[in-house]
Parts: C-alpha cells; sequence; structure tokens
C-alpha cells in the first residue's frame, strides 16, 4: 500500500470513529453536568446519578427491560440452536421454506410486528403486560440467532463428532462434550445480540406492554418529549459501560475457550 493511501485511509478511519464515538462521549460527560438543561456546562456533579436510582419510576423499567431481555435471550438461544442445529443436520419436506422464512422477521418494520400482536392479543382477550412482550421479542429475535449459529455449523469438522462415537460416546454425551462447546461462542455472540435488540426495541414495547409495565426505551421516549433530562443521560452512561464490561467479559471468554481447544 503506498503512503499516501494509507494515510488517507488512517484519516478517514479517524473520522469514522469520531463520527461514532464523539456523541457518545457527549452523553457521558454531560451526565456529570450540574446544569439541569443539559446544553451548557455548568459544574461537575454526581447529583444525577443519586436521582436516578432513587427514581422508582426508571427503576421499574429498568427491572422489566432486564426481565424481558433476559428471558428473551434464553428462549431465543435455545430455539435459534436447535433450529440452526435442524436446518444444517437434516433434510425433511419444507426445509426451504422453514430457511426462508426465518429471514423475514429480520427485514420486516417492527412495527408491523408490534401491530400484528396487539390485533391478535385483542382477539384472543389477552391482558397486556410485561409477559405479553416477550413473545414478540422472541419472534424478533431467534433468527438472529439461527443465522449467527448457522455460520458457525457451516465451517464445523464432523469428523470430530464421529471420532467422539467411535471411541464410545452416545448421541447426548457427544453433543455435550463435543458439540456444545466448539458452537458455544456462536450461540455467545448470538445471545448477546439478542440481548442488546430486546434491551433496545421500542416499537413492539410500546404497543404490547400494558399499563405500568413500562420499558425503558418507552420511558425513556415518554422523558425526551419534555426535554433532556441529565437523569437520562445518567441512565445511558450506566447502560453503555455495562454493555462494554459484557462484551468485554463475553470476549474474554470466547477467546480462553478457543486455546484451550
Amino acid at each position: 500500500m503506498r503512503p499516501k493511501t494509507k494515510k488517507i485511509l488512517s484519516i478517514y478511519t479517524f473520522i469514522m470513529f469520531l463520527f461514532f464515538y464523539v456523541p457518545i462521549l457527549v452523553l457521558m460527560v454531560y451526565s456529570f453536568n450540574d446544569s439541569k438543561t443539559g446544553t451548557t456546562w455548568t459544574g461537575f456533579t454526581f447529583e444525577w446519578y443519586a436521582q436516578l436510582f432513587s427514581n422508582g419510576q426508571i427503576l421499574s423499567a429498568t427491572k422489566n427491560s432486564l426481565f424481558i431481555a433476559i428471558v428473551t435471550t434464553v428462549i431465543s438461544a435455545l430455539i435459534g440452536t436447535l433450529a440452526a442445529l435442524a436446518l444444517h443436520r437434516y433434510d425433511f419436506p419444507g426445509k426451504k421454506l422453514f430457511d426462508f422464512l426465518f429471514y423475514i422477521p429480520v427485514v420486516i418494520p417492527h412495527v408491523v410486528v408490534a401491530v400484528a400482536l396487539l390485533s391478535l392479543y385483542g382477539w384472543m382477550d389477552v391482558t397486556l403486560g410485561t409477559t405479553t412482550v416477550i413473545p414478540g421479542h422472541v419472534a424478533l429475535t431467534t433468527s438472529y440467532v439461527i443465522f449467527v449459529v448457522m455460520a458457525r455449523l457451516v465451517r464445523f469438522d464432523s469428523s470430530i463428532e464421529e471420532a467422539a462415537k467411535d471411541l464410545g460416546a452416545n448421541g447426548w454425551h457427544t453433543f455435550w462434550r463435543v458439540t456444545f462447546p466448539l458452537i458455544f461462542p456462536a450461540i455467545l455472540a448470538g445471545s448477546l445480540l439478542v440481548f442488546t435488540i430486546s434491551l433496545d426495541e421500542f416499537n413492539i414495547s410500546y404497543f404490547t406492554a400494558g399499563p405500568g409495565s413500562n420499558t425503558l426505551p418507552v420511558l425513556v421516549y415518554s422523558m425526551v418529549r419534555q426535554g433532556i433530562s441529565p437523569e437520562i443521560n445518567a441512565l445511558s452512561t450506566i447502560m453503555i459501560l455495562l454493555i462494554v464490561i459484557g462484551v468485554i467479559a463475553a470476549g474474554k471468554g470466547m477467546g480462553s475457550s478457543n486455546k484451550s481447544r
């Protein structure tokens, strides 16, 4: 690569990183701003973090979002992993149709899924609450797990399983001792993606959550309409830090898993 080209690419990369991360850094800095308006810097304070942890409405919405995201992640990871294994290993009638159908949740507008679920709940006379949000999130995110695990299975060496069976392992032990450890990084990556999407999902939560079952995105939307509160900056900062820590921990776990093999 010529030095001039390398320099241009370096500058372009630097500008792109600024574009993505400067707004996040500004948000984090202003979470310590003493001003209530959040537009001018007047001093350093932890007041908004103290108010955040004493705000029952935000804590309740956080609890709801985490509950929905965790349950959605577990269900989607289970269904997605089993579906990926079935699609990769077996031939059955309608396989191509099922393979196609799993692409639809990825490309369909989320608001369409939300309205469809709301109509279904109305037809079934279901009372809306926190749990009625979960089916929509699962329907939306399971495909992501399937795609990530399928990408790993394409490069999977099936001779390892055959060797385990030749050594006397049955199907159950082969899966848990050989197959699962090898595809676990893909399952973990898909699960992290599902957790992030579920935690951030607005449309389905807005349409299918009942009274008193607000999630964080819905609550933040209602708060932002009245102006940007410093508490939102504090909440966003905490969420960013937790996600970064989670990604780093998952990356180290996947790295140590690969080294052990």
